[in-house]
């Protein structure tokens, strides 16, 4: 979990240096540029079959969603507080309940209807309508965890069938070819200065979900989940240091509260599954 904190926060300190220079299209061309070399050198170690698929259209509704969440994260990184990015980003466990349950046929519990609700009362402490002009950038944040909600419901899916290789080779196969497009009509060549911090995003982006993934394996979730919710006071501080970004109480406090509604899903899910294992 630590290397998930410290890859998260990475891609978004990275993300807000190349935003100066380059559009959130061409981040993402080039994030899956490097993630695509990483993925071909592991798939050429380990077996390039393992990329024969029979749910190609699958992957590439999973990718278009996750494409737009990324953009939405990357566009929110250049644009508001890192905080109320990551932030924002907590609503994602609340759409998944919500997709899972339209898309995958899973029962809504009651816990997950206590997260739900908690979710949104976060948003709205984060957002607080009718007090202050919601900034666009927090609404494509927003739109942004929808579509990882989208991805990562998808994801659950293909996770059957596919190896996880697998579908990061599809996700930067596909993405990468949508990244060039959107970018070529408002094209910026990156200077030297900026190939650091492009391998960053790249690398970054493969490390935090392998580690998070690697953590999950190792732990329970309800043990892995808190670790996570470190990323939002974690990146209010470097905000605070190299952005000078004021701490905004009321961001964490809705964080906070997500976090909760999660946790809650996260506990009764686990006592549901040993109560099954007996």
């Amino acid at each position: 979990m630590s290397g998930t904190l410290a890859s998260f926060m990475a891609m978004a300190i990275g993300g807000r240096q190349l935003s100066g220079d380059l559009t959130t299209f061409q981040i993402l061309f080039f994030r899956s540029i490097v993630g695509l070399l990483i993925i071909a050198f592991f798939l050429w170690c380990s077996g390039w079959r393992q990329i024969i698929s029979e749910h190609f259209k699958t992957h590439v509704l999973r990718n278009l969603a996750h494409f737009g969440g990324q953009y939405g994260w990357f566009y929110g990184i250049a644009v508001i507080p890192l905080a109320e990015v990551f932030a924002l980003e907590f609503t994602v466990p609340l759409w998944t309940a919500i997709l899972a349950t339209i898309l995958l046929g899973e029962r809504i519990s009651g816990a997950r209807i206590t997260a739900i609700f908690l979710g949104i009362l976060g948003v709205v402490i984060i957002l607080r309508p009718g007090l202050a002009v919601i900034n666009p950038a927090s609404l494509a944040v927003l739109g942004g965890a929808m579509g990882y909600a989208l991805s990562h419901t998808l994801t659950r899916k293909l996770a059957r069938v596919d190896t996880p290789l697998a579908i990061l080779f599809y996700m930067t196969l596909v993405q990468l070819p949508l990244g060039f497009v959107a970018s070529i009509f408002d094209w910026n060549t990156p200077s030297p200065a900026m190939v650091p911090w492009i391998l960053i995003v790249g690398v970054a982006a493969l490390s935090g979900h392998y580690c998070m993934a690697r953590a999950l394996a190792l732990a329970d979730a309800i043990v892995v989940v808190p670790l996570d919710f470190l990323r939002l006071p974690l990146i209010a501080s470097v905000g605070a240091l190299f952005y000078r970004e004021p701490i905004d109480w009321l961001v964490l406090a809705g964080g906070a509260i997500m976090f909760s509604g999660n946790l809650i899903n996260i506990r009764a899910e686990e006592k549901r599954n040993r109560r099954y294992d007996r």
